[in-house]
């Protein structure tokens, strides 16, 4: 049986996908979540699957190199699309595009912290 953790409570930036820390279940469909945001070859891993907490910084390492390729994306946009023959409002709607991303990505970045930071915790309070 799962006891509740009584330190952990979900953030505004808990994913609505994750089931409340404590809760049955809780940590499989942390799992599922995170396993959407990293590659689909690093699924299979052993040691990710049996580990979810390994899995969840593989995810903010993903998430957090998503956000780079999005931020030089957007810094390189108005120089570099031109060249490629795009008209100028494809160009400006690429660039709303990516600064679109961005903030989602960053909402993401902290939503794989918090699920991260209650398996860590269930991982102490299991020791």
């Amino acid at each position: 049986m799962t006891m509740p953790l009584t330190t952990t409570r979900t953030s505004p930036d808990w994913p609505c996908q994750v089931k409340t820390p404590g809760s049955y279940d809780w940590e499989r469909s942390a799992a599922r979540w995170l396993r959407e945001l990293v590659p689909a070859r690093y699924a299979g891993y052993p040691a990710l699957i049996r580990h979810p907490v390994l899995l969840a910084r593989h995810a903010q390492l993903q998430v957090q190199q998503e956000i780079r390729v999005a931020r030089t994306a957007l810094q390189t946009a108005r120089a570099d699309l031109p060249r490629l023959g795009l008209h100028e409002s494809v160009i400006e709607h690429t660039i709303k595009l990516y600064a679109a991303e961005i903030g989602q990505l960053q909402h993401i970045a902290r939503s794989v912290r918090a699920v991260t930071e209650a398996l860590a915790e269930r991982g102490a309070a299991g020791r």
